[in-house]
């Protein structure tokens, strides 16, 4: 299912999409979801129903301001390096255990909204990655029962002030600047997407600058949140970013990277298309 936080002028809501329709879920009996109530089998098969029975109100999907699933994750954890296609392009070796970083949850920002370019960096650049949202409690989950823990998947553009990443030694800083977690259009549950085998892309202005598919993950899904999860207690509403494909912009000879005015895509498999302008910061423009 194909699940939509989104506004028309009044309070953030949740509908779900289907056919080309947008349906408001706040009339059902138990009121509106949260994301335990989107990882719940039970739920999801409620609202199933719901649609099929016609008892929910119906609206066109594009007549609403799409907003990110979760707008302040408790905590973004982001696997480094976990596309082969990636690695190759580094000429990396191959990690044994999936490489762990933190963005800020401030960093994320809403479908059509505008990466900010910061005046403090020249290097931004641009990584299209499948997004893990938390819905249940989890600690210590075994791979092959992650899936019960997942609220759903959504695109996350982990957009990167290089020079920052690199001056530091480490991400934090280059992956935190305001508005570098785009994220959305959609949540999408794992009764309706296989998140180990959708095609990723992102493009520039429309040029395709990364194209590769999940199939290439080096840890896939079911052994990240089993991975992580062993380290710290995931909770609803925290996101795992799961790495970028190859294809990234500081490794472009020359480098091919963000630049105000640029319009940036990313597009996963069964969730949608991601979409943000790059602006200068205010004072810049």
């Amino acid at each position: 299912m194909k699940f939509v936080r989104y506004t028309t002028d009044a309070s953030p809501q949740w509908g779900v999409e289907h056919d080309s329709k947008l349906h408001p879920l706040s009339g059902l009996p138990d009121g509106p979801p949260d994301l335990s109530d989107l990882a719940n089998p039970s739920y999801r098969a409620a609202v199933r129903r719901a649609l099929q029975d016609g008892a929910l109100p119906s609206r066109a999907a594009d007549d609403v301001r799409r907003l990110a699933p979760v707008p302040q994750p408790g905590q973004i954890v982001c696997v480094g390096l976990n596309y082969h296609d990636h690695a190759e392009e580094q000429d990396e070796e191959v990690p044994d255990r999936p490489l762990l970083f933190a963005k800020s949850p401030s960093a994320v920002t809403n479908p059509d909204d505008p990466i900010v370019h910061p005046a403090a960096t020249d290097e931004v650049d641009y990584e299209v990655e499948l997004g893990i949202v938390i819905g249940r409690t989890a600690r210590n989950v075994d791979a092959a029962n992650a899936r019960e823990y997942v609220a759903g998947y959504t695109i996350v553009n982990d957009v990167s002030a290089r020079d920052a990443q690199f001056d530091d030694g480490q991400f934090f800083r280059g992956k935190s600047y305001d508005t570098f977690a785009p994220m959305g259009p959609a949540l999408v549950t794992d009764d309706s997407v296989d998140p180990n085998t959708v095609d990723v892309e992102l493009r520039v202005n429309g040029e395709v600058k990364q194209s590769s598919s999940t199939k290439e993950f080096i840890f896939d899904v079911d052994e990240v949140v089993e991975y992580i999860s062993g380290i710290t207690t995931l909770r609803p509403g925290d996101v795992i970013s799961t790495g970028t494909p190859g294809g990234v912009g500081i490794f472009q000879d020359p480098p091919d990277l963000l630049e105000p005015g640029d319009t940036v895509e990313a597009e996963v498999e069964g969730i949608g298309v991601l979409e943000n302008p790059v602006v200068a910061a205010e004072g810049d423009r």
